[in-house]
């Protein structure tokens, strides 16, 4: 299924995408945008239903994203937080050339699959300036 964002995502807890775009020059940081819990609303009231929340905090999830011109970045965490969104650091890159289009591809990743997992929420992937 792809999101708007051409985000892809896929069975076995894994989350994918790229976006190519002319970025100025800087220092840019990647972050996935994530909630444990279902949100909903409950009486008017937004709620989080953290009923199938379970596994995150056995194994820590692996975030990678990679450039057009060659830099990578691997980051693993714990997701621990369940009832609120939250912002994961994949990792940074470099943009010396505005000129021609950046490349950038991210993923996240369970890191074992002995473990089931359930209960998270994808919103979005934010690229922004360092």
């Amino acid at each position: 299924m792809i999101g708007d964002t051409g985000v892809v995502f896929r069975p076995r807890n894994l989350v994918d995408g790229e976006v190519e775009f002319p970025f100025p020059v800087g220092t840019y940081s990647l972050y996935f945008r994530l909630q444990l819990g279902r949100p909903g609303k409950q009486f008017g009231r937004r709620v989080c239903n953290r009923e199938h929340i379970h596994g995150w905090d056995i194994k820590p999830v692996r975030f990678q994203l990679a450039t057009s011109d060659g830099q990578q970045a691997i980051s693993q965490c714990y997701l621990t937080k369940p009832g609120a969104w939250n912002l994961y650091h994949a990792g940074s890159f470099v943009v010396e050339d505005s000129k021609s289009p950046m490349k950038v591809k991210f993923s996240m990743m369970q890191i074992d699959c002995t473990h089931t997992k359930g209960g998270l929420c994808v919103d979005s992937v934010l690229i922004c300036p360092k």
